[in-house]
């Protein structure tokens, strides 16, 4: 099946009360357990790529074609959408774009919400004419992923629905206490700010820092509008146990088969979990 854009599976997913999980991607490894994870779940899948996962990789074209490659050999049937994850600026976005991403997320949430407009709004007329879906942020999610950095500030209702209107952007992005990485303490999502930008957007909404938000609180994030949920660190914990397990038992082995596999196998069970948390499994 070829890359879809995100655009069709979130607005089921809004319609459907589940939401589509986004796995952000490091390495073959990583795309390999995902894609058979939602292969067996037979759930609509996003694979995420920031820019410094790419830079690792090698570039967007490789990202590109190694995603095409292990779709056709592991004879993936679901819909998987390759998304850019907290892209920089216009000129990455339109690189990525055209290096066959089929989403790509903006992320000027750290401008004035006029600038992040007139940005949001440059990507949207590229990514649209190309068939391409976008996704915006407001406020800004706090912790650190890759290039990104910041404090939490939550986003304003009236700086969503200008957004919204002024861009014709496919899915938001509202910051509302979440964080990248491992949370201090228990999560405190705001979910009264989450209702009254569901009722004043028609958009499907996503939850970035997904790892370690309770199963309650994802289920209440979903039934308010949320329809695509972000998970990264618990992927890359689980790979990090699972290979020092090995090593450990194992310290003269040499063969990165050995130790890689077990990794991929702990990441494709923690992606299985996480796609019947987010009730995304037999929707594809």
């Amino acid at each position: 099946m070829p890359l879809v854009s995100m655009k069709d599976m979130l607005n089921k997913a809004l319609e459907g009360k589940y939401a589509v999980g986004q796995y952000n991607i490091n390495n073959l490894e990583w795309t390999h357990a995902i894609l058979e994870a939602a292969e067996e779940e037979k759930s609509p899948v996003i694979l995420g790529v920031s820019e410094g996962a790419a830079r690792y990789m090698g570039g967007f074209n490789t990202v590109v074609k190694m995603v095409q490659g292990l779709i056709e050999d592991l004879k993936i049937t679901v819909p998987v959408a390759i998304h850019l994850d907290h892209g920089s600026s216009v000129e990455k976005c339109k690189e990525a774009i055209d290096a066959g991403f089929t989403s790509v997320m903006i992320d000027d949430s750290h401008s004035p919400i006029d600038t992040n407009i007139a940005t949001t709004k440059q990507v949207v007329e590229y990514a649209h004419a190309k068939g391409v879906s976008v996704e915006a942020e407001v406020g800004m999610v706090g912790g650190q992923e890759d290039d990104v950095i910041g404090d939490v500030m939550y986003a304003k209702l009236d700086d969503c629905v200008r957004i919204v209107n002024e861009t014709g952007i496919d899915t938001l992005a509202p910051a509302l206490g979440s964080v990248h990485g491992p949370y201090k303490g228990e999560p405190n999502l705001g979910f009264k700010e989450m209702e009254e930008i569901r009722n004043a957007v028609s958009l499907p909404l996503v939850l970035h820092g997904g790892t370690g938000i309770p199963t309650h609180d994802i289920k209440k994030a979903i039934s308010l509008g949320t329809s695509k949920i972000n998970v990264n660190t618990e992927n890359q914990i689980e790979f990090s146990k699972a290979v020092r397990e090995v090593l450990a038992a194992k310290p003269e082995a040499y063969d990165p088969r050995t130790f890689l596999k077990p990794g991929r196998e702990a990441i494709k069970q923690t992606v299985i979990g996480k796609i019947r948390e987010f009730g995304s499994n037999n929707k594809a």
